[in-house]
């Protein structure tokens, strides 16, 4: 079962129609039962660092998080603020991330480019994943941040993206795995990464 979590931060719903549209049935809950049961788990997210840090303490969902994530070690997919809470700290924030990645979060500095970084960009592969198993050569996915990754180690770099600099679009360590971009919002793009996500890993 697909459990996406409700920490109360981002739009869930949409992750949920893109899971049904590519065949799969998921839940979308807080309820620490029901995310104990989960056989794959999806952490969205949309809005500050701290606050979802916060959220995810208070409803007491780090410890089952953990268990799940680095004990039985189910896959799991961070978007966006999922990702970068998959992360030690921030630069947006002062309490610590998950820190299930060694990496940073770090704020797009820029005096000639808008930031946050909003629309369509390329990803650039850093090494093979099923994630993007059958997409097209040039894979182009939606973006809205204004805090980009920075992984200390080369082998978690699934792939990088060009703003400012390049920073980490996504990346994959083991059973976990973080995507910068937003898949419900990358059309024909997005649902591929979902169904590869439901079915491959």
């Amino acid at each position: 079962m697909i459990v996406v979590i409700d920490y109360g931060m981002g739009n869930l719903g949409s992750i949920a129609n893109m899971i049904k549209k590519v065949g799969h049935k998921s839940i979308i809950t807080s309820d620490l039962d029901e995310i104990k049961k989960a056989t794959k788990l999806i952490l969205p997210g949309v809005g500050s660092f701290d606050n979802g840090m916060k959220n995810l303490q208070e409803r007491g969902m780090i410890e089952v998080l953990n268990q799940k994530v680095l004990v039985e070690k189910i896959p799991i997919l961070g978007i966006c603020l999922g990702m970068q809470l998959m992360t030690k700290t921030s630069e947006e924030g002062n309490l610590a991330g998950l820190g299930w990645v060694d990496a940073e979060t770090k704020k797009f500095v820029s005096d000639t480019l808008k930031i946050p970084h909003m629309g369509w960009n390329i990803i650039k592969h850093q090494k093979s994943s099923q994630l993007f198993d059958e997409l097209e050569s040039e894979k182009r996915f939606y973006f809205v941040h204004s805090y980009c990754v920075s992984c200390n180690h080369q082998e978690d770099i699934l792939t990088t993206t060009n703003y400012t600099h390049d920073f980490v679009s996504s990346f994959e360590k083991e059973n976990i795995i973080g995507v910068q971009f937003h898949p419900e919002k990358s059309h024909k793009f997005g649902m591929s990464i979902i169904r590869n996500f439901a079915e491959k890993y």
